[in-house]
């Protein structure tokens, strides 16, 4: 991992990996990943604003992805809790088939749900797609890292963002298109297939030989030294609580700002097709460039400078969009927002997932990467969901994207300060470490 982390490859060694096992395992799986997201923010957001939901409502709805930052208090039932005759495929794979099946389930419910009758039931429905997702994330991210060896931790993240941008694009702009040309539920319905390939990666790549599957639980003991031992393991290293700062705090601003785009683009008076040109087709284009260039950029540069740079992008593609609501509705300005601001995320992809897969211990990886990943994105959701939807009602979307501009600083300075005291370097686990036989 250290070739990885100072960056000492070649511009031909930065993309050769793309095409390895391991990789394309991982586009599957983000493929997969993805999908639920866009059910229950984007095209939930838009069908709600569609059926003349308010807007402190429609952001009360991005509630429901707190499923996601709390998925670390059950992600110990995906490390040793066996699933009866399915284990056979190892713990893994019966995993992914099981959230699976419950993640398609979801969002088929979900999609039968009416919000103007009874919003409660779309509330219910939409609460089960966060829980379902979340639990599919979680046999998602600790599979991917333990099927790619420290190496491929880059690529592999690069790869899974394709996939996950894939996924979400896909399901999204797919999902507006049936709903305008049928209805809601069978966009539902038809998007709820997103699931099957992290399914048919995981039956294809087998038990990932990375996997360092728990002790045999035989006491009560025993039982919580499991759940308590990827928490334990993770404050040990040195500079926890400064490398755990950095995670809650590094994308507040942006978390704040993608829940609210499609609430602009409604209110700049955008249609359902245009918003799939736009938001899903040219944002979809140019999150695989960011990808692929932050990629080349983690080979060439290395983990911690291909971050820093990262995060300062992301900061500043918030800016683009105080400018479209400052322009109104422009085809080229929203092109140009989304573009840039699809670019900078997929750049920032790459690192900042190889930075948190590094970070993971072979033991707990699952549990380890639920709470990295929950702790990520926790502020930002819950203040999109009590406070964003008033916040732009008193005072408009241009100083709204200026203040998730601002917000984005902290995150820059406190990972330079994580650089300057040696912390990138002494924060990382044995998932940046320890090779397996697991085939590239």
């Amino acid at each position: 991992m250290t070739d990885a982390i100072e960056g000492r490859r070649n511009w031909r060694d930065a993309v050769r990996p793309y095409a390895e096992k391991g990789p394309l395992a991982a586009l599957a799986l983000g493929i997969s990943s993805g999908f639920p997201f866009a059910m229950i923010g984007g095209n939930l957001a838009s069908r709600l604003a569609q059926d003349g939901i308010d807007k402190k409502s429609v952001t009360a709805f991005s509630l429901v992805l707190l499923a996601y930052n709390f998925k670390f208090l059950w992600a110990w039932v995906i490390e040793g809790v066996k699933i009866p005759v399915l284990h056979r495929l190892g713990q893994r794979v019966s995993w992914m088939l099981a959230a699976g099946v419950f993640v398609m389930a979801s969002v088929i419910y979900l999609g039968f749900a009416e919000p103007t009758p009874d919003v409660m039931a779309t509330v219910r429905a939409a609460i089960l797609v966060g829980i379902a997702g979340a639990t599919f994330d979680i046999i998602i991210d600790g599979y991917r890292i333990e099927i790619l060896k420290p190496e491929q931790l880059g690529v592999g993240a690069g790869m899974s963002q394709y996939g996950w941008r894939i996924g979400a694009a896909a399901a999204g702009g797919l999902g507006l298109v049936l709903a305008d040309q049928w209805n809601w539920t069978v966009a539902y319905i038809a998007c709820s297939l997103f699931a099957l390939p992290a399914m048919i990666a995981a039956l294809i790549v087998g038990e990932p030989q990375r996997h360092r599957p728990p002790e045999t639980r035989r006491s009560g003991g025993e039982l919580l030294q499991a759940v308590i031992g990827p928490f334990v393991d993770f404050f040990r290293r040195r500079g926890a609580l400064l490398v755990l700062t950095f995670i809650i705090v590094h994308k507040i601003g942006d978390t704040l700002a993608n829940l609210t785009f499609r609430l602009l683009f409604n209110d700049l008076g955008y249609t359902n097709t245009e918003i799939a040109i736009y938001d899903v087709g040219v944002g979809f284009w140019a999150l695989l460039a960011g990808i692929f260039v932050g990629g080349v950029l983690y080979a060439r540069l290395g983990l911690k400078k291909s971050v820093l740079i990262s995060l300062i992008l992301m900061a500043v593609s918030n800016f683009s969009f105080a400018a479209l609501a400052a322009a109104g509705k422009s085809n080229l300005g929203m092109a140009g927002a989304i573009g840039f601001e699809n670019f900078a995320s997929g750049v920032g992809g790459v690192a900042v997932v190889a930075y948190f897969s590094a970070l993971c211990d072979l033991r707990f990886t699952a549990a380890q990467y639920a709470l990295i990943s929950a702790a990520a994105s926790i502020v930002g959701r819950f203040l999109t969901g009590t406070t964003a939807g008033a916040m732009i009602e008193r005072f408009g979307y241009v100083d709204f994207y200026l203040l998730t501009t601002v917000l984005a600083v902290p995150g820059i300075l406190l990972f330079w300060l994580m650089m300057r005291a040696g912390l990138i370097d002494a924060s990382v686990g044995t998932a940046a470490t320890e090779e397996g036989s697991q085939p590239a």
